[in-house]
């Protein structure tokens, strides 16, 4: 044990381990920012890309055909940028910002997705929609008919009878 005498100087050594800990935490930020960083360069050409589809679904509310080369370009596009948020080593902060973009990204293929089917879809005009509605209902109609058919028949006994507890 050391004993300090009254009114002696005190030196202050560095603890090596401590500087080291705060090198470390010096490079982790470090680290951070730049994984923030790549994030933001991905969103901001991932924007650009939601901007074309916005357009396509304008065209395609429009009446207008749009070619498939174009939704396959965008989904591919898409994609590099999905590998490229999976390359970015993140921790903390930055992994929840890498996480919400790759949700962001896959939510976006998935309106193209929907947005192409609909333009292959030979009934996705307005005239020909009412039609296919009508068409549906009564598919939906002789569904309906047959499983209440088929529950006729079966042994079961449905009954309103309601056991009640206090």
């Amino acid at each position: 044990m050391a004993v300090v005498k009254d009114m002696s100087k005190v030196v202050p050594l560095e603890d090596p381990a401590g500087r080291q800990g705060r090198l470390e935490a010096q490079m982790g930020d470090r680290g951070v920012s730049r994984a923030r960083e790549a994030v933001a360069r991905v969103r901001a050409e991932v924007d650009k890309l939601s901007e074309k589809v916005v357009s396509l679904e304008t065209d395609l509310r429009g009446g207008s055909r749009v070619d498939d080369k174009e939704f396959i370009v965008l989904t591919e596009l898409l994609m590099v940028k999905l590998l490229e948020l999976d390359s970015i080593e993140a921790d903390g902060e930055a992994r929840v910002e890498r996480r919400i973009e790759v949700c962001r990204v896959q939510s976006i293929v998935g309106i193209l997705d929907s947005l192409k089917a609909r333009n292959t879809d030979p009934l996705s005009g307005s005239k020909n929609a009412a039609v296919a509605d009508i068409k549906s209902e009564q598919i939906e109609s002789r569904i309906g008919i047959v499983t209440v058919q088929g529950s006729l028949q079966s042994s079961t006994r449905v009954t309103l009878d309601w056991e009640l507890f206090d």
